[in-house]
């Protein structure tokens, strides 16, 4: 009994030493991206009231790859923005702000970050990430969790802005301005081609729309095979084993 009691006590107290590690990690490695999401989380939101348009085709791009009869985790939820319309019921977030607006839409979002996502070895059929990548601090680790959560043939579907695009580019000459990237760091659809194929997804796929400036879009845009045209890209790889 002496020995279970010691074994158990070690157990717990283990627990308590990985949550906290896990709450120091969130908190130092990702205070400085998500200061922003924390503090103007209700501009965040009123965006997509203001462009319902551009939202509208963001989703239909993103819903392109979404399986919704499978199980399906959003990597940087924020407030459940694109979850709920696409019936994503779970999901990871660092920004305390942004679960509790998620939580109110019923969504289960879980603090953590995409480079030590809180999450079970092969249990989702697919992982989102919308315009997540972009902030995270190690795109490449972000990866390798996607890859360690999905089942065997499952999918990870990233929606980003080309940095490429019209759009992208003048996100980046206008980062500093901006409340929300100016600290995120823009990759190429070639870039995140590269990424999934060196982290062991193949049978990559993009889809892309958004085909103006954000401003010009006054009805909501179609989705295209590709990239190379359109500003918001999707891209889709499957886990090889």
């Amino acid at each position: 009994m002496l020995f279970d009691g010691i074994c158990s006590g070690s157990f717990y107290s283990l627990m308590i030493l990985c949550s906290f590690a896990l709450l120091t990690y969130v908190h130092y490695s990702t205070m400085a991206k998500i200061r922003s999401f924390e503090k103007y989380h209700q501009d965040y939101e009123k965006w997509f009231e203001q462009h319902p348009y551009v939202y509208e085709s963001e989703l239909k791009a993103v819903e392109h790859f979404i399986d919704p009869s499978k199980r399906v985790v959003e990597i940087g939820i924020g407030s459940g923005r694109f979850a709920e319309p696409l019936g994503i019921k779970e999901g990871v977030e660092p920004s305390y702000e942004m679960r509790k607006i998620a939580h109110q839409r019923g969504l289960d979002a879980r603090l953590g970050v995409a480079e030590q996502l809180p999450l079970e070895d092969r249990i989702y059929d697919q992982a989102l990430m919308v315009t997540t990548i972009c902030f995270v601090d190690d795109p490449e680790k972000s990866l390798q969790e996607i890859h360690r959560i999905l089942k065997p043939g499952g999918e990870v579907i990233i929606g980003f802005v080309d940095k490429e695009s019209s759009v992208g580019q003048s996100y980046q000459k206008y980062k500093e301005e901006s409340r929300f990237y100016n600290e995120a760091q823009f990759f190429s659809a070639d870039e995140i081609g590269d990424m999934l194929v060196q982290h062991g997804f193949g049978e990559v796929k993009f889809v892309q729309t958004l085909f103006s400036q954000l401003d010009e879009v006054y009805t909501p845009h179609g989705v295209k095979e590709g990239y190379g045209e359109g500003s918001f890209v999707v891209a889709r790889g499957v886990k090889e084993d």
